[in-house]
């Protein structure tokens, strides 16, 4: 996930919350709370033809919903992703975030807490309607001598088990990141691997950032001013996931020759961190995307959530080159890896053999189904 720009989380709280003979009373709680609330934005849902059809609609506004709608037929008819009814409604939420979300990691070793869940089963994160709820939650893992992150959403993804509106937090991105957002999401629709989040958000990550390039150049044509723009960004965004991998490829290196940390020391690695970003990224930049670095108060559970949107995608840009650069045998080549135990050592291994039909190590078939 690039600094700036919205988080895209999966949501199952309405399915989970119709669960209940396999979850403990905390979580079944917590579940049915979150379907409450996720029912409510469901009934709100308006068509996004009729909130067109007003006379009074902002233009800002009337121009959003009018790209979300052309966005939403590109990622159909020229990406063909799965064809859902996703981001034909509109619900306008009165807040700036949709929800909050919570990132847990131990604070002696670079270690994500997951949250385990039916149908999607381990998430390196929890999400709350209520951003009270969600610093709760935070100061509870924190009070138990956890490293925390609390951050707004803007965006989600059911998966394709609800038609997904387009939300009123989303409208406040730049076109661009809003055209991004919807092929992100339609690609968590498309492809979805149970338990493996960082390869899920990963694969999303890069099917956006290439389908948005796709959508401008077919668009405005090759010389868009807007696809100069999202190249740039992209190249900032390989600049900083280079960055961030290697930090955090050292930490945990770091930690593991630190077993018996003092007071202190794991502060100065963050501040070393941040020092070296300045000198050595900082300048190479062309775009204010990453201008917030800085200014993060990091920890492990920071560094770890950065590393989920920011590790290396080169091993897809290799699949799609070896692919030819086909869009099409890209998105099935990946939909291969829905069974596999381990997606991203079978994607390097498919890259190295050069067989593009290798089929990846099987286990049973997950229970999400895109």
């Amino acid at each position: 996930m690039r600094m700036g720009v919205r988080v895209r989380i999966v949501l199952t709280f309405l399915i989970l919350s119709m669960m209940p003979f396999f979850l403990s009373g905390c979580l079944l709680v917590y579940l049915v709370k979150s379907g409450y609330n996720q029912l409510k934005i469901l009934n709100d849902r308006v068509p996004i033809k009729k909130v067109l059809a007003e006379k009074n609609l902002p233009p800002k506004e009337r121009h959003k919903l009018e790209l979300a709608l052309e966005a939403r037929r590109f990622a159909v008819s020229h990406l063909h992703l799965h064809a859902t009814k996703d981001y034909t409604t509109f619900v306008d939420l009165h807040r700036p975030y949709v929800s909050w979300i919570v990132t847990v990691a131990y604070k002696n070793q670079l270690k994500q807490h997951f949250f385990w869940y039916p149908i999607v089963g381990d998430l390196p994160y929890k999400g709350f309607f209520n951003p009270k709820d969600a610093k709760a939650e935070a100061k509870k893992f924190e009070s138990e001598g956890y490293d925390v992150m609390v951050g707004g959403v803007t965006a989600y993804s059911t998966l394709g088990w609800f038609e997904d509106p387009i939300l009123s937090t989303m409208l406040n991105e730049p076109d661009y990141d809003l055209v991004n957002t919807i092929i992100h999401e339609s690609t968590h629709a498309t492809i979805f691997i149970k338990s493996q989040a960082g390869f899920n958000e990963r694969l999303a990550v890069f099917v956006g950032d290439l389908g948005t390039k796709l959508f401008y150049k077919y668009k405005e044509g090759p010389h868009s001013k807007t696809l100069q723009e999202i190249r740039r960004e992209n190249a900032d965004d390989i600049r900083f996931s280079k960055f961030i991998s290697k930090e955090i490829a050292r930490m945990k290196k770091w930690y593991k020759s630190h077993p018996h940390l003092r007071k202190g020391q794991r502060q100065a690695q963050f501040k070393k961190i941040k020092s070296d970003f300045t000198k050595m990224v900082k300048p190479k930049l062309q775009t204010a995307t990453y201008a917030g670095f800085t200014h993060m108060k990091l920890n492990n559970a920071v560094l770890l959530y950065l590393g989920t949107y920011n590790y290396d995608l080169s091993d897809f840009a290799q699949l799609y080159k070896k692919l030819g650069d086909n869009f099409d045998r890209f998105i099935k080549t990946c939909k291969t890896f829905e069974n596999s135990r381990n997606p991203t050592a079978d994607l390097k291994k498919l890259i190295s053999t050069g067989a593009p039909n290798a089929k990846p190590s099987a286990k049973s078939r997950p229970s999400h189904s895109s």
